[in-house]
């Protein structure tokens, strides 16, 4: 999102975004205390660990340690960017935002707001068709007929274009729509019609007529909306006509809908996809709908185009390997295949789930129910697998072309890997499927160049290893000098005072102190929601929000703080001498060095019998 949003507007969304509510939206909270608590939505867990509190406005879970305000909340709930967080925290609040836009960004904005509203609102026209007009029978029936239930249809907002040439064209000037953006948002064509010559054969100066006629027209009608949830776009299948009219009419791209950029159902199974950290990647809208309905939830299907690089990136934010299960024909078996490119590059796991001819993934379901589909797809084989079964089986490997074929596609398709383990293994597989010595296959697999753009599969594991590394947790005592410096802003001051953050040996929590210590002296202190906002790594948040979270009653707080630092003065101290006794007592260590030494530890001595000045 371009522009700058000012502090005062993030506050003000912040103060209209009660952490309660946002969050009771999204989670069953239960009362407890001062606070509400809940199941955790960002680990797995039988006992709520998982604490909102509504007077410092944060969360925090004590069992994953995750922590942060509404707009982290809604940031990993939703797993989008923190502005995007922000923008829907601001529409839920209707509270505007004011942009130092580029030239051309505001009217970018309001265009991509039109055609949002102008997509929700036709997509509650075409649910209303289907649901109560005559002009949407046929529809109903078809869904009755594939065993689409009426909460199917109500969770998936499936409506019915009517069979007529306006009806969308009457339907937006009944709204006021300008049909110029009418046309934008793909859901009218525009044709233009020549004027006829005069009688006389004078030429007519008119200019040529222009006439808006529905793009969709009779179909059954699937929204396809955004991650966020909002209709950006249409699938319509056909119901009547001849042959050669198209099975599914999709909308254009327009600048809300990029067909490479979307999944159709994401919004829905994206928190199913990031608990199982993996996604189904199906085919059509009824496969997504069937399976969805009936338990297996952790599925999308790419929108009216091939598998993308864009969609493997998209994929790879909520999961960490994707099951194909394509169609059981040959369209669907090659569609497999051509997606491994842009799989492999983005590091995920690929295994490939086959249904059984002559299913597909929706006449499998109903036939056999989600249990069994779920049964197949963890049974799903690894994608070079299943490739070489698949070459196997479409070529015969009782001949020398065949063999020859099975052998360059193997070679071609394990070297895009770049993992010569991989290689070997599917070396070696291959030779025993065409009954031939391994050496010979690895000669031809090493007879194929390497690929000049590797995956980065194990550059994404090496960070993911990294990410796994756990930072340390503070001493006890600097952990409740956090709790007590957070919890009273008034302790500040003296403790900025009488506190050498080189006694704080934890490195987040001296980072965490000495920022309070900034906003102290700077005069920036607002809240822990808008100082949170001011953290740059998660670890920090989450080590606030622990500190903060239980807001129990600390007697005695002033006292608590000087006897803290005190002690943690002397624990300083303490570390001090015994380095220098352990120099003094080194071999190499002469008299002279080992006198000064001595003198240095008597002052060290010293400096602890020194109480702090009184609060």
């Amino acid at each position: 999102m371009a522009g700058f949003l000012s502090p005062a507007t993030r506050e003000r969304i912040r103060a209209a975004s009660d952490i309660v509510d946002v969050i009771g939206g999204y989670l069953p909270l239960k009362k407890n205390g001062a606070n509400f608590t809940a199941l955790c939505p960002f680990h797995k867990e039988k006992s709520p660990s998982f604490n909102v509190n509504p007077h410092k406005q944060i969360f925090h879970c004590f069992g994953c340690h995750k922590g942060g305000d509404v707009f982290t909340f809604v940031k990993d709930y939703e797993n989008i960017g923190f502005m995007d967080a922000i923008r829907r925290l601001a529409e839920r609040a209707k509270i505007p935002l004011e942009f130092d836009n580029a030239p051309g960004e505001q009217q970018s904005r309001h265009l991509k707001d039109q055609l949002l509203e102008i997509h929700d609102k036709i997509a509650q026209r075409w649910q209303n068709v289907l649901a109560n007009e005559a002009a949407g029978q046929l529809a109903r029936d078809y869904l009755a007929k594939r065993g689409v239930s009426e909460d199917a249809i109500k969770l998936f907002r499936i409506g019915a274009a009517p069979e007529s040439w306006d009806d969308t064209v009457n339907w937006a000037r009944s709204k006021n729509y300008d049909l110029a953006i009418v046309e934008q948002a793909g859901l009218i064509i525009r044709k233009e019609i020549e004027q006829t010559p005069g009688a006389a054969g004078e030429q007519n100066l008119q200019p040529a007529m222009v006439r808006h006629y529905d793009r969709f027209r009779g179909r059954l009608m699937f929204p396809i909306c955004d991650e966020q949830g909002r209709v950006v776009g249409f699938s319509g299948r056909i119901l009547t006509g001849d042959e050669k009219t198209a099975k599914y009419v999709n909308s254009p791209e327009t600048p809300i809908f990029t067909k490479s950029k979307i999944f159709f159902g994401l919004d829905k199974s994206k928190r199913a996809i990031l608990d199982a950290d993996s996604a189904i990647i199906c085919e059509g809208q009824l496969d997504l709908i069937a399976c969805f309905t009936n338990g297996v939830q952790n599925i999308v299907a790419p929108q009216g185009t091939a598998f993308t690089e864009q969609h493997a990136r998209i994929i790879k934010n909520y999961a960490k390997e994707v099951v194909l299960c394509f169609d059981s024909d040959n369209a669907g078996q090659n569609a497999i295949v051509r997606s491994l490119d842009h799989l492999l590059a983005s590091g995920l796991a690929v295994r490939v789930a086959v249904v059984p001819a002559p299913h597909d993934p929706d006449s499998f379901v109903k036939q056999f129910g989600g249990e069994k589909f779920r049964e197949l797809v963890k049974n799903a084989e690894g994608f070079f697998d299943y490739y070489l079964n698949r070459l196997c089986a479409t070529n015969d490997i009782a001949s020398d072309k065949g063999r020859l074929v099975v052998l360059k596609s193997m070679a071609e398709a394990v070297h895009k890997t770049g993992n010569s383990v991989l290689m070997d293994t599917y070396a070696q597989k291959t030779a025993l499927r065409l009954g031939v010595l391994p050496e010979s296959v690895r000669k031809e697999f090493q007879k194929n160049p390497l690929p000049q753009k590797m995956p980065r599969v194990n550059e994404e594991e090496s960070f993911e290893n990294v990410a796994d590394i756990e930072i340390p947790r503070p001493s006890a005592h600097e952990f409740h000098l956090l709790k007590l410096l957070l919890l009273n802003e008034e302790l500040t001051g003296f403790t900025a005072l009488h506190l050498d953050l080189n006694w704080i040996q934890n490195s987040l929590a001296q980072q965490i102190i000495s920022q309070r210590f900034a906003a102290q002296a700077n005069e920036t202190w607002q809240s822990i929601g808008a100082f949170l906002d001011d953290c740059e790594s998660p670890e920090a948040r989450n080590l606030i929000t622990e500190a903060v979270a239980e807001e129990r009653k600390i007697p005695n707080p002033e006292l608590q703080l000087a006897d803290l630092i005190l002690k943690l003065r002397n624990q300083f101290l303490d570390r001090q001498i015994t380095a220098l006794t352990q120099k003094i007592s080194q071999p190499q260590t002469d008299d002279v060095e080992k006198l000064s030494l001595l003198r240095e530890q008597q002052k060290l001595k010293e400096q602890k019998r020194t109480p702090l000045a009184p609060l």
